[in-house]
């Protein structure tokens, strides 16, 4: 039994997700008439107090259609050091939308409105024009960190007092609703558009949706269009997101629950340096200088557990869908042996 806890992206479809799936109503999405998907849209558009959403195959693909919306050639987002944007879209902001990030160096992936404001750009010509600030909500590299609420208020009047775009890379927003009891709605009043995805947490095979007002999101299907990501009989994706919806937001609690047990049994071995703080999903732990990490890895793998190594000596464990209660408990009683 593979015990896999490289990523929440592992997953695969339920059997009744599979079944809703085939019995979904499609046409073709590309002349807008594929049922399922247009009521999955909707739906979501709704969740989030928003006019519009947009659907795309991965999260990578809807963020940078958001910047690319919010933002013209040679202008600066600014994001924090920790942001996948900048990390993990392949240099995408570069490439598709012509733009820089300017880096911020948060806590875990978080910052403050007071660091936002330092890192505006001043208005000369021979300074990149700051046009948009991003935030990714749970953070990935800090660990599944949740952001601070009232704060994400703060940077909303900084970015309305300067005119800037307010973009949220929600790929795990449904975690931090979860642990914050927080709602939609709450995120769709601060952000201009927000991305969440289906396939991280919910356990869908395929996608993402982008959400916005009609302004903003006017352009967003022909941006999809040019980046290649426009589809025909896309309900059958959609029909498992709309399952998803139903049956998979709350259990979300069950993977955090999970994460943290992990957090304290890894905390309680020799090896083990240090574990940041847990709050959802997500575990990053740190090894002590003198431990060979591969050995920790071979030995986890020698009893079927697979996770995934940082960089810069951080290795990280992440609880899903597919992550039984059985495959938790031998995952601690293998901890037990180190």
């Amino acid at each position: 039994m593979k015990i896999d806890l490289r990523s929440d992206t592992v997953t695969k479809p339920s059997t009744d997700m599979l079944e809703a799936m085939m019995q979904a109503q499609v046409g073709d999405d590309v002349f807008r008439e594929d049922e399922t998907m247009n009521i999955l849209e909707k739906r979501i558009a709704d969740m989030f107090g928003k006019e519009q959403a947009l659907f795309f195959p991965s999260g990578t693909m809807a963020n940078q259609t958001a910047i690319k919306l919010h933002t013209n050639p040679g202008e600066q987002v600014i994001c924090d050091k920790y942001a996948h944007i900048y990390n993990y879209e392949s240099g995408g902001a570069s490439f598709n939308s012509g733009v820089s990030c300017k880096l911020i160096d948060g806590d875990r992936g978080m910052f403050t409105a007071d660091q936002v404001v330092e890192a505006i750009n001043p208005d000369a010509y021979y300074y990149a024009k700051t046009s948009l600030v991003e935030v990714e909500n749970t953070t990935n590299k800090g660990g599944g960190a949740c952001w601070d609420y009232q704060e994400l208020l703060k940077i909303k009047e900084v970015c309305n007092t300067h005119n800037f775009g307010f973009h949220l890379d929600g790929a795990r927003l449904w975690h931090a609703l979860v642990a914050k009891n927080e709602t939609p709605k709450q995120y769709g009043d601060v952000f201009d558009t927000i991305s969440v995805c289906l396939s991280k947490g919910l356990g869908c095979p395929v996608g993402s949706v982008l959400v916005g007002d009609a302004d903003i999101m006017k352009e967003a299907l022909r941006v999809r269009k040019i980046f290649g990501g426009n589809m025909r009989q896309v309900g059958y994706l959609a029909a498992a997101g709309l399952h998803a919806l139903d049956n998979n937001i709350n259990r979300l609690a069950e993977d955090h629950k999970k994460a943290k047990e992990l957090g304290e049994a890894l905390g309680k071995l020799s090896a083990v340096k240090s574990v940041e703080a847990i709050e959802t999903n997500i575990v990053i732990f740190e090894l002590h200088a003198d431990v060979d990490e591969n050995a920790f890895l071979n030995k986890l793998e020698e009893n079927n557990i697979h996770i995934i190594g940082m960089g810069g000596g951080k290795l990280r464990m992440v609880t899903h869908l597919d992550y039984t209660n059985s495959m938790h408990e031998k995952v601690l009683e293998c901890l037990q042996t180190f």
